[in-house]
């Protein structure tokens, strides 16, 4: 089932454009995303083969199953609830059966987890993308070694430097456990040529290496230092650099670029969402109403210039939720939807559908 077959066999009992260019925060290149709802068949309803959703390959055009959409209409979903409350010069249809459901039977308290938890959520990513480009890791993976540290007096040096100054190759070492000190090794030198105390080494593999690797240690043999592993500094420092990497594999090439060349280091776009958001909950709580359209447009089109900074977007972002936290905790919104009247209403709905298609 694709949206050809539910536009062929006129399943569709409303169609609207979302996303900018119905919150009014589109740009002349912006795309068009397509929202809707559909009834199944009956003949699949009530069989075994229910389809809850379906979407394009690109996903920007998304139609749910009737069933489905109250559902996330009972959860307070934003993309649902933006649907039902779609501007009118969005709105491409309707079935007339459509209009017995209103965004006013659906909005409550559930709107500060939904709307604004989400928006949290946001932020937290903005900060993670503003370190990111703050502080990018080198494409050159540092190795097990860059984290090891050799005693030295009362203090430690670097393994690589300590070597350097000894004069010594990593290949003339050996490391031996040190009983009942985690991550702490001694550290034995073979001073011959030829090798004859057989050690091997630091690292099997220099590049693929994730631990030291210990030797055997003739008995009598004397440590000439001792060797610290940051275990924990190199784990950390292993997933940094591959989540770090991952985010450059697939990141949005065209919003990194506009991130860059407003050159305030977050991306406007998830900002000028982070506002939206929050602003829509806070309209919520106040007033009972959900404003698709955004009274405040002008102001997120500014976020999306990169006009303001990237700390002051946070600290008034987070001054905002609390706003937002205390709106709801006064709301006389329901705690959560009636979803006897929803539940009746759509069994309404589909039933008199599909008794307009079997005539």
């Amino acid at each position: 089932m694709d949206i050809a077959y539910l536009r062929q066999h006129q399943l569709i009992i409303f169609e609207t454009v979302s996303g900018s260019r119905a919150y009014g925060t589109n740009l002349p290149h912006s795309d068009t995303d397509l929202k809707g709802v559909f009834v199944l068949p009956e003949r699949d309803f009530y069989g075994l083969d229910y389809v809850a959703q379906v979407a394009n390959d690109t996903n920007d055009e998304v139609f749910y199953e009737l069933r489905r959409f109250v559902e996330l209409l009972l959860k307070n979903n934003p993309t649902a609830l933006e649907i039902l409350a779609s501007p009118a010069d969005c709105i491409r249809y309707q079935h007339p059966l459509f209009a017995a459901f209103q965004p006013t039977d659906f909005l409550s308290r559930l709107c500060r987890q939904t709307f604004a938890e989400y928006a949290i959520a946001q932020i937290r990513k903005a900060k993670g993308l503003n370190k990111k480009i703050n502080n990018p890791e080198p494409p050159a993976r540092k190795a097990v070694l860059d984290f090891c540290y050799v005693t030295v007096g009362a203090g430690a040096m670097p393994v690589a430097k300590w070597l350097a100054r000894q004069g010594l190759r990593a290949a003339q070492c050996g490391l031996a456990n040190v009983p009942h000190l985690t991550d702490l090794y001694a550290l034995f030198v073979d001073p011959a040529p030829a090798a004859p105390l057989g050690y091997r080494g630091l690292l099997r593999d220099e590049a693929t290496s994730n631990d030291v690797l210990l030797s055997a240690v003739p008995k009598g043999e004397e440590p000439v230092a001792y060797l610290s592993f940051n275990r924990n500094g190199y784990s950390t420092y292993c997933r940094v650099y591959k989540e770090y990497w991952d985010w450059v594999a697939r990141r949005n090439v065209e919003r990194y670029e506009n991130t860059v060349q407003h050159g305030k280091n977050y991306d406007a776009k998830n900002m000028l969402h982070v506002f939206r958001l929050l602003r829509t909950a806070l309209e919520i709580a106040t007033t009972g109403q959900l404003l698709v359209r955004r009274p405040d447009r002008e102001f997120l089109l500014q976020i999306r210039r990169g006009a303001f900074e990237y700390d002051y977007l946070v600290t008034e972002a987070q001054a905002l939720v609390e706003q937002v936290d205390a709106a709801f905790a006064a709301s006389g919104l329901p705690e959560v939807p009636d979803t006897a009247a929803a539940t009746e209403r759509l069994r309404r709905v589909r039933q008199q559908f599909y008794a307009a298609a079997a005539r």
